[in-house]
């Protein structure tokens, strides 16, 4: 069972993760968008570290709700509220529980996932962070590990793609060859999540 102590560890192990990809991020990011996901990252999740620390929410659901609040109110661009919603939505669908398990974690990101695509009209596919979350929720319930590879398959999976959401599907014909940030930046979210529960033993 996952507790909010995990989750504290996941956010604070994806802070530690944008700090040290930020550039390889923006460096994506120069090619297909505003050259800014990567620095906008890293400054929302040091702002989710630093609110962790200084509230430290009791529960799976508040630490991702506040998680997100925390992504909205700092981070420019759309990676903020889209991530925001991602982790607030999830947060919500944990709702009061002091422990979770995997499926309902998967559950949850499901529910997070489904937010961000009403939010930015992006599906399977389009060359979003949707192609590394879509698979990586799929997988989840084959085990943390499994979660890791299928994001990491996705977000390496957009580089062949024409970007049809966001700011690189200005590109056109443009934006086929490279790899999506968001997508990217997401693999790294669930990377992180594989990373604590290694550390954990879970």
């Amino acid at each position: 069972m996952l507790d909010a102590d995990f989750f504290r560890r996941w956010m604070a192990a994806t802070a530690a993760s944008v700090d040290r990809e930020a550039e390889r991020l923006t460096a994506l990011d120069s090619a297909i968008g505003d050259a800014d996901h990567g620095s906008n990252l890293q400054r929302g999740f040091t702002a989710v570290a630093a609110g962790l620390e200084k509230e430290a929410p009791n529960t799976p659901g508040a630490v991702l709700t506040l998680a997100g609040r925390h992504l909205i109110s700092t981070v420019g661009g759309a990676s903020g509220p889209l991530y925001g919603t991602l982790l607030r939505r999830a947060g919500k669908a944990l709702g009061d529980a002091a422990e979770v398990d995997v499926e309902q974690l998967a559950q949850a990101l499901r529910a997070g996932m489904d937010g961000v695509m009403a939010l930015g009209g992006a599906a399977p596919g389009d060359k979003t962070m949707i192609d590394a979350l879509a698979p990586a929720v799929d997988a989840l319930t084959d085990g943390f590990a499994a979660a890791r590879a299928a994001a990491e398959e996705g977000a390496e999976a957009t580089t062949p793609l024409q970007a049809r959401k966001g700011r690189a599907s200005y590109l056109g014909e443009r934006s086929i060859g490279h790899q999506d940030p968001g997508a990217t930046s997401s693999a790294l979210l669930i990377a992180a999540l594989a990373e604590t529960a290694e550390a954990g033993g879970e």
